[in-house]
């Protein structure tokens, strides 16, 4: 799969967010190593903490179906180019190996794409 098509499938997600507060929608579309894309996009909630985010939407489902094994996330937001937050990065580095690829940018024209290495260095498992 092109990276463009799973920025695509991510931007297909910002419609769902739920996102009342912050106005900022997310989406998300998860790659794994079988090809198979496991979608998401963030939900809000009036207890903050209770919120979650759309990588972890999209981890969450493809983990409770079966799939430990991931290539690629592309991530975007409503106001374009977003990054996982610290707990996602932790999050994802629980079942990915270094060199899982990140995809953001404004647009699919300007796409960047960052490895698990390179925006979580020194990350750990216990």
């Amino acid at each position: 799969m092109m990276y463009k098509d799973l920025y695509g499938m991510a931007c297909g997600m910002l419609d769902r967010a739920y996102a009342p507060f912050s106005k900022f929608k997310v989406g998300a579309a998860l790659l794994s190593k079988d090809g198979q894309v496991f979608t998401g996009c963030n939900v809000e909630n009036s207890s903050f903490g209770a919120t979650i985010c759309a990588e972890r939407t999209a981890f969450v489902k493809a983990i409770s179906e079966g799939t430990m094994e991931f290539e690629a996330i592309a991530i975007v937001s409503s106001d374009g180019e977003a990054w996982p937050c610290g707990i996602c990065r932790q999050f994802m580095k629980e079942f990915c190996d270094d060199d899982f690829k990140i995809i953001t940018g404004d647009d699919e024209d300007s796409l960047k794409v960052y490895t698990m290495e390179e925006i979580l260095p020194e990350g750990f498992r216990l």
